[in-house]
């Protein structure tokens, strides 16, 4: 009898460890599925996620994603961190990419203090609100530290060939937190010999058209060495297509939205169109981790990624799985110390570490690459060690 029950107990026992190895250690991610940058970054952290569990999970717990669409609406962002810390109960939080939503939800993590790795969201008004705040890791560079990546990008260039002139600049930008704070933070930077003009406009955000007529129109009578404008995906064909009527093409041409529609390198207005990025599927052929990264997102999707946000969200997975190991808890206090110490090589060519920004103690990437559209594929032209191209200059439709 005292061994039976003896047994009775010791199966109770591993019953009970079988089950609270098989709770799942859920992740919350806000991000606009309507927008191709959140879509296709929701699909990178799945595919992470799979990846991960097919490898054994995570102290040996599968992971889970809770995902909500923000919609790009700053009220529907916060309540998406509401209901994922009440209702859902997730141990971290992940995503991202309005700085306006952005804004409307950095109150609500404050409140619940939860590990926070955030994908998008560059504007340093940002930054500034989350100051003193250890449980918070941001992975995409702020508008200052892109501003910065852009100008010495642009003078390197410009340098290996004397005929591109880079000295007179116009923004056309949307008039939300992130148009307004690209566009301050790249001109406070410029240097002193060095122009711009800028106009701002209501961007389509994720659906719809607009009219940007007038500010094409000021660009034109400006006549700038580049003309760059700044907003989201719907922006982009609308803003081509009326260029084009209006028979505007500067020696520059050059977008700098956080994600393209899945279709806009398949127009010819797409050729030579330059733009900021930090990835693109050329890459595999300079990143063993952005060849698996891409190889193994077009066979679990069947589509190619479109936007750097997919890799950099499918990294954060990565970085979160590895925290939670090297802390063998969920303990806050224990996660941040773990999470300091990463070192990940990601598939945007570069190895992942956190360190103080401006004003932050987590940054994780500091700027981003000048790449272009050509022929339909998208190359890489600066960071020269990264380039897959030479870079077509001057731009025409």
């Amino acid at each position: 009898m005292k061994t039976n029950w003896l047994s009775t107990i010791a199966l109770v026992g591993l019953l009970a460890g079988y089950s609270n190895a098989a709770e799942p250690i859920k992740l919350g991610v806000v991000v606009p599925l309507g927008d191709i940058s959140g879509r296709q970054g929701a699909n990178a952290m799945k595919l992470a996620v799979k990846e991960i569990n097919r490898a054994g999970g995570v102290l040996g717990r599968p992971l889970e994603l809770i995902i909500v669409d923000d919609e790009m609406n700053p009220e529907k962002g916060a309540a998406a961190i509401e209901k994922l810390a009440t209702e859902d109960k997730v141990s971290v939080f992940l995503g991202g990419m309005s700085s306006s939503v952005h804004l409307a939800q950095i109150p609500l993590m404050k409140k619940y203090g939860k590990v926070t790795i955030w994908s998008g969201a560059a504007s340093s008004k940002v930054e500034r609100a989350l100051k003193d705040q250890d449980w918070y890791f941001h992975l995409h560079p702020w508008d200052y530290q892109q501003g910065q990546s852009y100008i010495d990008g642009w003078i390197a260039i410009a340098q290996k060939n004397p005929r591109v002139k880079v000295g007179k600049w116009f923004f056309a930008y949307e008039d939300g937190a992130f148009g307004v704070a690209t566009y301050r933070a790249n001109t406070d930077l410029f240097p002193k010999d060095w122009t711009h003009k800028g106009a701002d406009f209501k961007s389509a955000a994720a659906g719809g058209g607009g009219d940007y007529r007038v500010v094409l129109k000021r660009a034109r009578e400006e006549k700038p060495d580049i003309f760059v404008w700044v907003g989201y995906e719907a922006d982009a064909m609308p803003i081509m297509r009326q260029a084009q009527e209006a028979g505007y093409a500067p020696p520059i041409f050059l977008g700098s939205p956080p994600g393209w529609p899945s279709y806009f390198g398949k127009s010819q207005l797409s050729d030579n169109v330059s733009l900021y990025g930090m990835w693109t599927p050329a890459m595999k052929n300079v990143s063993q981790a952005s060849k698996h990264f891409s190889e193994a997102y077009k066979a679990e999707f069947n589509e190619e990624v479109d936007n750097y946000l997919a890799p950099m969200k499918y990294s954060s997975i990565y970085i979160v799985a590895e925290g939670i190991k090297k802390a063998g808890s969920l303990d806050t206090q224990a996660l941040i110390a773990a999470l300091e110490q990463t070192k990940y090589e990601s598939p945007l060519g570069e190895t992942i570490t956190f360190k103080p920004s401006k004003i932050i103690k987590h940054q994780g990437l500091h700027g981003q690459k000048i790449l272009q559209w050509q022929k339909g594929a998208l190359q890489v032209i600066w960071p020269f060690e990264y380039a897959t191209a030479k870079f077509n200059y001057p731009y025409k439709h």
